[in-house]
């Protein structure tokens, strides 16, 4: 019977603990500086593994930008496609920029993910990158692979 108690006071333990995590951890990281265009760019991505991005040089981080095939609504298609996605939230779209938050669904931890749309030399821009971590496993790269595919349908 004593054992029952404290397996009970354990289990009781642990599920206070995930919860409390998971609301800390979203609120222990706010948006970083520097999301945004800037001179026609996006923010650089940090050294940490956890991002990648069009505009970085080394090939950990690089990422080719998407090439638009459709010549018309890509902003408009893109911003349906991630309005109808789980987890994730639109915070800014400006003109040919859209900036959303992806959440993990057990822990909620965010991801900023950033679009460029440039409809002059027929692309997508973007950068994913990880708030909290050092490595993210390679899943800021599996979701843009997977949002390109959706794209180019």
């Amino acid at each position: 019977m004593k054992i029952m108690k404290i397996a009970l006071i354990l289990a009781v333990l642990l599920l206070v603990g995930f919860l409390l995590l998971r609301w800390l951890l979203p609120v222990l990281s706010p948006a970083p500086d520097g999301l945004g265009m800037e001179n026609g760019r996006l923010s650089p991505c940090p050294d940490s593994p956890n991002c990648v991005s069009t505009f970085a040089d080394d090939a950990e981080h690089r990422m080719e930008a998407w090439r638009i095939k459709r010549k018309t609504a890509v902003y408009e298609t893109l911003l349906d496609h991630l309005s109808a996605m789980p987890n994730v939230t639109i915070i800014t779209t400006e003109p040919n920029y859209i900036h959303a938050e992806f959440r993990t669904p057990f822990l909620r931890l965010i991801d900023d993910v950033e679009f460029a749309v440039d409809g002059q030399n027929e692309q997508v821009n973007f950068r994913s990158a990880s708030r909290l971590g050092y490595s993210d496993f390679g899943l800021n790269r599996k979701r843009m692979i997977g949002l390109e595919k959706i794209m180019m349908e």
